[in-house]
């Protein structure tokens, strides 16, 4: 009888699992792409999770929950017994392992912090301070430093004797501090090898190297990265003492990452980061609480129309052009606000600057609007049996309202940002709602002054 034939990477995976094969399944895991993995773990049950990973070993397992989404690999951990969970997470880099413990429950981190040997434990808690848009947030703490006054042979030979340590770390460079302990140099390796053994460290070092605090945001390290072409960049405290090294690759996935969460909070995803194997409870809550708070400002905003329903009787034509007006002007504020919100990351701009952000979103949407008004109220003039007042009411109305949208669209997630608020979560309902009640009061206001004086008779 021919053996079956399994297609799926979730079928093969559990089929080794059964088998008990690790060293198989570690070398079919390595054969799959990320995405393959991430794929096929949203199949797994927590029991099959547990089995696999127990399979794998700690290590291996590491490794793997490092390649999916934080939010998956959370999913999984916080399913997992605490000692086991400890031993994965303590075989993390410390970055991966901070972002992991960053995104379970308090009291699961605790329990898996308990778990972990204390100096590891200690590590993983100092990253936790920081905030996750800034440098502290995505350095790693392996990094080789030595004293100022050691020899280039003694440095050769420290890293020989702790050669298996030292290729968890990804060394490309070591560090020299001063007798205070603050940076003061870098090593390339390349002059570490060819110098003479005996030079002292503080003779061929790099000196006044390029450095980022721990607390400067991700923008601003991201732009160093723009500069240099440095694989990394040492992260130092305000003593300049030395606390990390953020990486190019970890801080163009962070800024990556960061996009698709604002993208998502942008969509209406509380909380900036869902998939669909999350608990149902979960999932809905993330998304109702934004559907509740636009439902609310939908009726608010539509409330407007009520006011004016004499005008709407007496000129039909409105119900045609109000949809469109407030669509259009709302898509011209939404440009505002990515436009926005992308340069406060880049921290190109700051909420101060609010007057140059609406003098240039003014004079931009004053075209925009102008241009498409003229369309718009052309339609209406040609559409309706020529009456030339209906389009400069829908014209004039149109260009007046892109001129509102797009004045808050610029300005609102600077007015956010300045109360520590999301930009991405809290501009895009703001806007909505304020463009689409201004747009109904101008035309129905425009409306019935020329229903008044007569000339839409």
């Amino acid at each position: 009888m021919a053996e079956l034939e399994i297609k799926e990477p979730w079928d093969q995976i559990m089929a080794l699992v059964q088998q008990r094969d690790a060293s198989a399944l570690q070398a079919y895991l390595h054969e799959l792409s990320p995405g393959e993995v991430a794929r096929a773990f949203t199949r797994f049950d927590d029991e099959e999770n547990h089995q696999i990973l127990a399979l794998l070993g700690p290590e291996s397992a590491a490794d793997l929950l490092q390649e999916l989404a934080d939010a998956q690999a959370a999913d999984i951990l916080e399913e997992l017994p605490p000692a086991h969970a400890s031993a994965i997470v303590e075989e993390m880099e410390s970055d991966h392992r901070a972002d992991l413990l960053a995104e379970l429950d308090e009291e699961d981190a605790e329990a898996i912090l308990q778990g972990m040997a204390p100096e590891e434990a200690q590590d993983a808690r100092n990253l936790l301070r920081y905030e996750e848009d800034t440098a502290g947030g995505v350095m790693v703490t392996e990094f080789v430093v030595y004293p100022q006054e050691m020899r280039v042979g003694d440095v050769i030979r420290d890293m020989r004797e702790n050669a298996e340590q030292y290729s968890d770390y990804g060394v490309q460079y070591a560090y020299v501090q001063s007798e205070h302990g603050t940076l003061i140099g870098v090593l390339r390796l390349r002059d570490l090898l060819l110098s003479p053994a005996d030079k002292k460290l503080s003779e061929v070092m790099i000196v006044n190297p390029v450095y980022v605090l721990d607390t400067a945001p991700l923008s601003e390290v991201n732009l160093l990265f723009d500069r240099y072409s440095f694989w990394c960049i040492p992260v130092t405290d305000e003593q300049g003492r030395m606390v990390g090294v953020v990486r190019r690759a970890d801080v163009e996935e962070a800024v990556g990452e960061e996009h698709g969460r604002s993208f998502l909070r942008f969509s209406g995803i509380i909380g900036g980061e869902e998939l669909r194997s999350m608990p149902l409870g979960e999932r809905t809550s993330h998304r109702l609480i934004w559907l509740c708070l636009n439902m609310a400002l939908s009726i608010t905003a539509a409330s407007v129309i009520l006011r004016h329903q004499q005008t709407v009787e007496n000129l039909f034509a409105l119900v045609f052009f109000m949809p469109i007006i407030c669509n259009l002007s709302g898509c011209s504020g939404n440009q505002a606000v990515a436009v926005s919100i992308r340069e406060l990351t880049l921290g190109l701009i700051k909420p101060k600057d609010y007057l140059r952000v609406w003098a240039q979103e003014v004079s931009g949407g004053l075209i925009n609007g102008a241009v498409l008004g003229v369309v718009l109220g052309g339609v209406a003039y040609l559409g309706w049996h020529g009456t030339p007042f209906l389009g400069v009411v829908i014209g004039g109305a149109f260009t007046l309202n892109t001129l509102v949208a797009v004045s808050l669209g610029g300005l609102v997630p600077l007015m956010l940002r300045a109360i520590k608020v999301d930009p991405a979560l809290g501009a895009p309902p703001i806007l909505t709602t304020l463009t689409d009640m201004c747009g109904f009061a101008l035309v129905l206001t425009f409306a019935r002054v020329a229903l008044d004086l007569g000339w839409l008779n």
